[in-house]
């Protein structure tokens, strides 16, 4: 069994976020299996994929190192990049059977495109522990699958360190998981519009280097304050980075990134 470790949302290697890509199978392996695969990895998530009757469609599961998880971006592009670039697949279009739905990757010029659900978040009052999280107020909050911080510049946004043995679920988001994004408009002169950075630790990920998934709140919500249904986005992970483009299309975003394969290794299983 080979798998693959592929760098989303990057252009070069060690940038991004990193994804572990198990070749495909012709039935599904045991749950177990896969969560403990992805407890080895140690990678934010391991993507599982499943062959049908169409060289072009595939099942697709994600597992971080502590669950399996309803929907993950980044991985779903290195499986993508893993079939296009190391399975040869020759299709166009890519079609995944996923605990979301159907999802779609598409070559787009020197990019892959994904085809996301875009969940709309809505302003909610400001929760108090969030300062104490982050050690500086945010001007206002959303609530959505996640709750997002928004602050006042990109460099408060790079500078937060924050104390997530403070972190815990807040009211007005849709789910009850520790789910905290921060956000603000970038500087002038970046060639981003947006700057971004996520902290998950009930999912076994402090923070996220590169979030596909997250970006289906923020699409639909900058879109709102701009007026611009394309943007170009960065996540300030430190020492990575990963530069995403969103096209928000009705209820769906375009999420546009490339990714690197970084190593393959063989399974002694």
């Amino acid at each position: 069994m080979r798998q693959y470790l592929i760098d989303a949302f990057a252009e070069a290697p060690f940038k991004g976020n990193p994804a572990c890509v198990v070749e495909p199978f012709t039935v599904w392996p045991d749950a177990d299996f896969m969560q403990a695969l992805a407890m080895e990895n140690n990678q934010a998530e391991t993507a599982y994929l499943l062959r049908t009757g169409d060289p072009s469609r595939f099942g697709l599961r994600w597992f971080t190192p502590a669950m399996e998880v309803p929907l993950c971006g980044h991985a779903t592009l290195a499986s993508a990049h893993a079939l296009f670039h190391e399975f040869g697949v020759a299709a166009d279009v890519l079609r995944f059977d996923t605990l979301s739905g159907a999802l779609t990757v598409r070559r787009f010029e020197d990019r892959l495109e994904m085809d996301f659900p875009s969940y709309p978040p809505h302003e909610i009052a400001v929760e108090p522990a969030v300062e104490a999280v982050l050690g500086v107020a945010p001007l206002r909050c959303y609530g959505g699958p996640a709750l997002i911080a928004f602050m006042d510049s990109e460099q408060t946004v790079r500078d937060i360190v924050p104390d997530l043995s403070k972190l815990t679920a807040y009211q007005g988001t849709a789910y009850t998981d520790r789910h905290l994004i921060v956000t603000a408009f970038a500087d002038a002169d970046k060639p981003y519009g947006v700057v971004s950075r996520l902290f998950a630790p009930d999912m076994g990920i402090n923070e996220d280097p590169a979030t596909g998934s997250m970006h289906c709140m923020l699409a639909p919500l900058y879109a709102a304050l701009t007026g611009k249904p394309v943007i170009d986005y960065y996540q300030a992970y430190p020492r990575r980075g990963a530069h995403l483009q969103c096209e928000v299309v009705g209820d769906r975003v375009k999420l546009r990134g490339q990714a690197v394969t970084v190593m393959m290794s063989d399974l002694k299983l």
